[in-house]
């Protein structure tokens, strides 16, 4: 893997790992999740399609206009207000854990909808393993407190509208330009958005610290990241690409931990393992190719079970 391949794969590991770090910042500042969604997706949003047009591919968007905007929808105008809504009620911690099961649900949406994604296998395995550590996490550090237990179900369901999401976009979308795809979603969410934004916009100008978390929500943590995981997948590949799903959530819970002062309970630290384990096991409990020569390459031959990863970005 080249220098530039290894810096956006560290670029997208902690630029994934950050929302959660400043929807709380914007949210416990009085921002509406509504609002903040639609701020974060007009800001990505005009980025992108400024991108797309000078690339001369928004065309495509006008032919699949339909599942754009299902795939809107289930991505972007409801996750987004759902975990900022839910982040009104637990931490940034507790958030990331949370969505770190994704790779589960879309395991477990598939058993209807997509063969090719079907648990099997060690796969099962993982699905169990996964669920488990929700299990753990809501029975131990949530149970017993309906504040939490309620922030808590907005983000699962959350977590399954990024989980429905990319299997719109590998049924219907993924032969359209990126830029133009995620530009034009997020249009439509922030349409989508506008209204519940407009019912709740601020009164005042929000803190500094408040518009800050947007401004980088929508500037980093959407549109850049989006540059920033082309170059990835065009550094490295899809496959070892998609290995920052299992960083992701670890560098959420280090930035509550260090620069919000969370303290993760022993349901959480349990959760958050499993989960990632299972999550590891739900995609053929392996590494990309690429990575596992590497691995041999530095010490030497490494036994893996058959199989394809398979893995939710």
């Amino acid at each position: 893997m080249s220098p530039r391949g290894w810096a956006a794969f560290a670029a997208m590991s902690l630029i994934w790992g950050l929302p959660y770090l400043f929807i709380k910042v914007a949210v416990d500042e009085g921002v509406s999740p509504a609002f903040l969604s639609f701020a974060r997706c007009v800001i990505a949003a005009v980025l992108l399609l400024a991108l797309a047009w000078k690339a001369g591919v928004l065309t495509q968007v006008r032919s699949a206009w339909k599942w754009v905007a299902a795939y809107a929808l289930a991505e972007i105008a409801l996750p987004f207000p759902l975990i900022a809504a839910g982040e009104q009620h637990v931490s940034s911690s507790l958030a990331a854990i949370l969505i770190a099961c994704v790779p589960l649900i879309v395991a477990l949406i598939a058993l209807r909808v997509d063969r090719s994604e079907r648990a099997t296998g060690v796969r099962l395995v993982g699905l169990f393993v996964g669920l488990a550590g929700v299990v753990a996490l809501v029975g131990i550090d949530v149970a017993g407190k309906p504040d939490e237990l309620w922030g808590t179900a907005l983000i699962v369901l959350a977590a399954v509208g990024y989980a429905i999401g990319p299997l719109v976009l590998k049924a219907k979308l993924a032969h359209m330009d990126a830029r133009a795809m995620m530009g034009a979603s997020l249009a439509i969410a922030s349409v989508m958005l506008a209204i519940p934004a407009a019912t709740t916009w601020p009164s005042a100008v929000p803190p500094a610290n408040a518009v800050g978390s947007i401004v980088v929500l929508g500037l980093v943590c959407t549109a850049l990241a989006f540059v920033v995981f082309s170059v990835l997948i065009r550094e490295v590949g899809p496959g070892k690409a998609l290995v920052i799903t299992y960083v992701n959530p670890v560098v959420a819970v280090a930035l509550g931990v260090i620069i919000l002062g969370e303290r993760p309970g022993t349901g959480a630290v349990a959760g958050l393992l499993l989960i990632l384990a299972g999550s590891w096991l739900s995609t053929d409990g392996r590494l990309p190719p690429g990575l596992m020569r590497h691995l041999r390459g530095v010490r030497g031959p490494v036994a893996q079970p058959p199989g394809i990863m398979k893995a939710v970005a």
